[in-house]
């Protein structure tokens, strides 16, 4: 890539991170569901303008992938900060999606995958073991399962996110506004109270929370990652975004004053080892691919 875009690609991880850091300062005063009727509420303000209809045939999944990663997939990941002592295993669990999207493709879209990804998604997944045995996650087990629920609906959605076509980065986010509000509405008055009330005592700090996760982690993240695989291909945009859990333990450690333990640490270390080996294979396989068509 050229140096404009690989420019890039460091701020969508840089902000994509420091969404990590914002969700945890949201979650010290809004609720999950109210902080993301917040966020889709702020984002369907900016984007209704660019609102499409979808086409003929796409609403089933485009309904199904907007419930998946808007309504589950943030919610949890919230839900998630807003019980953990520490930034690190969230963001670092959360990138599980990857290897767990690798064997829901291969039970769901029956894909074949070869046995250096395969073994590369089981030392990954022996990453999440070797963080469980963290005495800092022994404490918030809780937390490691609603991560690793919240990577489970990304895989999903990320996996239907594939078959969609004709809808562009600003109307499928406006899209996934409008779909997952009516549910998160419904949630926060079955299982939340005083949101007025929690509405009216947030001070500057929480209202930036909510304005970063929707401006800069929705609208410049994505914004920029579709711009980006426009130009390339997806698995040659993958790879550099293994340094988003790097940079969010690290933003952790400077503003949040984690303090990760050493099997943290190396859990993490293999988590990511594994997802950066899966999405090297991917790129190797498209580049293959592309010079068997050629």
């Amino acid at each position: 890539m050229p140096l404009r875009d690989l420019v890039f690609v460091l701020v969508i991880c840089i902000v994509w991170a420091g969404n990590f850091i914002a969700g945890a300062s949201g979650m010290q005063h809004f609720s999950p569901f109210l902080f993301m009727i917040l966020r889709f509420t702020l984002l369907l303000i900016i984007l209704l303008p660019f609102i499409r209809r979808p086409p003929p045939g796409q609403w089933l999944r485009l309904i199904s992938v907007c419930l998946l990663i808007g309504a589950l997939h943030f919610t949890f990941m919230f839900w998630a900060l807003s019980r953990s002592e520490d930034v690190s295993t969230v963001a670092i669990v959360q990138q599980t999606y990857i290897p767990i999207a690798v064997v829901l493709a291969m039970i769901l879209m029956k894909e074949a995958v070869g046995w250096k990804t395969l073994a590369a998604t089981l030392l990954a997944f022996l990453g999440v073991l070797v963080i469980g045995f963290d005495p800092l996650v022994l404490r918030q087990t809780d937390v490691l399962a609603i991560t690793l629920a919240s990577a489970l609906f990304q895989a999903l959605g990320s996996i239907y996110q594939r078959g969609i076509k004709g809808v562009g980065v600003l109307s499928f986010q406006a899209w996934t506004a409008v779909i997952a509000l009516p549910l998160l509405l419904a949630a926060t008055l079955l299982a939340e109270q005083g949101q007025l009330e929690t509405i009216r005592s947030a001070q500057w700090q929480h209202w930036a929370s909510v304005a970063y996760s929707t401006v800069m982690a929705s609208l410049v993240g994505h914004g920029l990652f579709f711009f980006l695989v426009q130009r390339h291909p997806v698995s040659s945009v993958m790879p550099y975004l293994q340094l988003t859990p790097v940079l969010a333990v690290i933003f952790g450690i400077i503003f949040w004053g984690d303090k990760p333990g050493a099997r943290l640490l190396l859990g993490g270390a293999l988590v990511i080892t594994g997802i950066l080996v899966i999405t090297l294979r991917a790129r190797q396989k498209a580049v293959l691919g592309s010079a068997g068509q050629d």
